[in-house]
């Protein structure tokens, strides 16, 4: 990993000719920021804007809020989107997830879709040593540009959740969902937690489902991950643990796999000091295996972990 510094917002292939990806970099977590960092890229989001995000369970506190991403969805004229849940609470059913998102105060700043609300259909995968397809909302097909704005932090299944996860897991329809954590062996939300067995296939298909989406949207794409309250449990739990981590920056790319792998390298690679503990977190992504997920997503082609930052600070 090496740090760089600021240059001027050129559009730039995903690798370099050394094999690099550049991960753009900010320490500020601010709405300018976002913006900032978005347009760093240099990839112009054009016509019909997704902008897919968590809109978090109710009870939890850790997702990212309306006030900081809504200069950036305005500026797209994005629409914020989502789908319903696998698991029971307040997000598995569309007018229950509407009335969250509502409470949450995303429908203050933009529109507001939740993809499988109207049914769903499948999109091929490359890797099918699991998954056979990606099962998605029907709702996808609306859109012709996605920002991948993820909160980076824990999560209790995955080890942890950043771009990947947010466009598998958070762009599978709620039967799509069950499909990717019981690697590939039931399609239906009633059966899904007596199949979840296989950690490994679960990370696997998280992978293969995320290259669906890539390859659907094509250079259509941007990635980014905040990385600020770095709980060690997910935006999809409704009493979240406080962060033992102090806030880390923005970080964005063309590369899904370069910027999780930059921001695993960030979480790691900090030194742990009082009131900033990188452990707790370190530990739920072991327990998990939860690197693997990056791992296979670089072995099946969706990206590199090789990376250059570049600080746009």
């Amino acid at each position: 990993m090496a740090l760089g510094v600021a240059i001027s917002c050129t559009s730039q292939p995903s690798q370099d000719q050394t094999g690099e990806a550049t991960v753009y970099m900010t320490t500020s977590i601010t709405p300018e920021a976002l913006v900032s960092i978005y347009e760093a890229t240099g990839r112009k989001a054009e016509g019909r804007v997704a902008v897919k995000i968590s809109t978090g369970e109710p009870g939890g506190h850790n997702y990212l809020q309306p006030s900081l991403i809504k200069d950036l969805v305005k500026k797209v004229d994005g629409t914020i989107v989502e789908c319903n849940t696998a698991y029971g609470g307040r997000r598995s059913d569309t007018e229950s997830h509407i009335q969250a998102a509502r409470e949450h105060g995303f429908f203050d700043i933009a529109r507001v879709d939740i993809m499988d609300s109207e049914g769903e259909f499948n999109i091929p995968v490359k890797d099918t040593s699991h998954i056979k397809y990606d099962i998605v909302g029907t709702h996808l097909k609306d859109y012709d540009f996605m920002i991948n704005l993820a909160h980076f932090k824990g999560h209790a299944m995955a080890g942890f959740g950043g771009v990947i996860k947010n466009q598998s897991i958070g762009v599978a329809s709620a039967n799509g969902k069950a499909y990717i954590h019981s690697a590939g062996r039931i399609t239906t939300v009633e059966d899904l937690w007596s199949n979840v067995d296989d950690q490994n296939g679960f990370l696997e298909s998280m992978a293969a489902a995320a290259q669906g989406v890539a390859d659907y949207f094509g250079d259509n794409i941007v990635y980014i991950n905040v990385m600020n309250r770095l709980s060690v449990d997910c935006d999809c739990d409704s009493h979240p643990a406080d962060p033992e981590m102090l806030d880390i920056g923005i970080l964005a790319s063309t590369d899904p796999v370069a910027l999780d792998q930059a921001c695993l390298d960030l979480v790691y690679d900090m030194e742990p000091s009082e009131g900033n503990d990188n452990r707790p977190l370190i530990q739920r992504i072991e327990s998990r295996n939860g690197r693997h997920t990056v791992e296979y997503a670089e072995k099946i082609g969706l990206g590199t972990r090789n990376y250059r930052i570049v600080s746009i600070d």
